[in-house]
């Protein structure tokens, strides 16, 4: 929403102009494409991303399986060399017979596990391969979808004070960088293209918002009287929150003893590899059959060992970092609208000419002209449009 930036004119008959840049069209195009594109791509991600959580979390299983089997196989082929060169080169057969299928891991694999996690209850508990998701990966995004969220807050805002705000009234819902200054109100652009506003000169000079689509109503009740202006604003807003709150992201949703587990089976799968790589340096010619197939693999058994830890290390610190500018911009937003509990003298008398210059249209039921509760044959739309006319030829005789 900062992202759009153009200087703001006044001419001398108070028409408030925004100055756009020479390459806007091609922005708003590039725009445009990356929209259409989004939902494509966020399919293709969500996929890409199920794949390799899932593919991750059930290496863990195969890791430790392979390289202590490994391990074992090694130690009982060393064990039965020794035990032929004592007996004299008798041979014997190695007694040790591994038996292992892709098909033994299928059962870690669940297809559900993204549409589980939505309506999972935050009390319950993961399982292992959840688990392992939760601590290698995290648990995404805990401000997906918040934008609408923001944009409803917005819409209620202005709805509630009769569809004219000053601009200071919008920046507890939006990113405004502290360092900005606050008389450039370009901020407020994305605002009034969403909602269809359009600014206005008040008798006093200041530059007010109205937004007509929002001034439309059912109830004749009025809201965002006068009074409410100051300390009794945070007491009041409409119903509605007093600032946009961002969450902070979380580590790992996992309870402690299932971060222990995991941990600890890393930290197996770790060793194990450790120990393994120590032991096929002693070989200097490397057996056919299920070890030859270990060695084969063993850099990327090494390399899965590694990320298991450094993943989660990096993105410690990507959680902090993330977590610190959330807390910035929620205390800007909070901070604005702090502002509006004790406004300076200027900015109070701007919050009272906003209140003014608000109207809401109450749409009767005289302007009624179509009701799903009613019958269609009973809705007689022209006889009504021409008693309308009548009446307004009446009154103007």
């Amino acid at each position: 929403m900062a992202s759009w930036r153009s200087p703001q004119q006044v001419s001398d008959e108070g028409d408030v102009l925004y100055v756009f840049p020479k390459d806007y069209r091609a922005k708003l195009a590039a725009k445009s494409f990356r929209l259409k594109i989004e939902p494509w791509f966020d399919k293709a991600k969500g996929v890409a991303e199920y794949l390799v959580r899932v593919s991750f979390g059930t290496a863990l299983i195969a890791s430790i399986v392979l390289v202590y089997t490994t391990i074992i196989a090694i130690i009982s082929s060393r064990s039965e060399e020794d035990n032929r060169g004592r007996r004299g080169g008798r041979s014997y057969g190695s007694g040790f017979t591994l038996y292992f299928t892709p098909t033994d891991l299928f059962w870690y694999w669940d297809p559900y596990y993204y549409k589980r996690r939505r309506i999972q209850a935050d009390g319950d508990r993961m399982n292992f391969i959840e688990s392992v998701f939760s601590f290698v990966f995290g648990d995404g995004d805990p401000n997906q979808g918040i934008e609408e969220e923001r944009w409803k807050l917005i819409g209620q805002y202005i709805a509630s004070n009769g569809g004219v705000v000053a601009a200071e009234e919008l920046a507890p819902y939006l990113d405004i960088q502290k360092k900005q200054d606050m008389s450039d109100e370009s901020y407020i652009l994305p605002v009034l293209l969403r909602f269809d506003g359009q600014p206005e000169i008040d008798e006093e000079g200041n530059i007010l918002y109205r937004f007509p689509s929002l001034q439309r109503t059912a109830s004749s009740q009025l809201s965002g009287r006068k009074e409410y202006v100051g300390r009794r604003w945070a007491d009041w807003v409409g119903g509605v929150e007093k600032f946009f709150k961002e969450k902070k992201w979380q580590f790992s949703k996992t309870s402690t003893s299932e971060r222990a587990m995991v941990i600890g089976l890393g930290g197996l799968n770790l060793f194990g590899v450790i120990i393994l790589g120590t032991m096929l340096k002693d070989y200097s010619v490397i057996p056919s059959g299920f070890i030859k197939f270990v060695v084969d693999i063993f850099p990327l058994l090494q390399v899965y060992a590694g990320s298991f830890f450094a993943i989660p290390l990096i993105r410690w610190f990507l959680v902090q970092k993330r977590n610190a500018d959330i807390e910035e911009r929620n205390r800007a937003r909070l901070q604005f609208a702090q502002a509006l509990e004790l406004p300076d003298i200027s900015l109070r008398r701007k919050l009272l000419s906003a209140r003014d210059m608000a109207q809401r249209t109450v749409i009767g039921p005289d302007r009624i002209v179509y009701s799903t509760d009613k019958d269609l044959f009973n809705q007689d739309y022209e006889a009504q449009e021409w008693e309308r006319r009548f009446r307004e030829i009446e009154r103007s005789d």
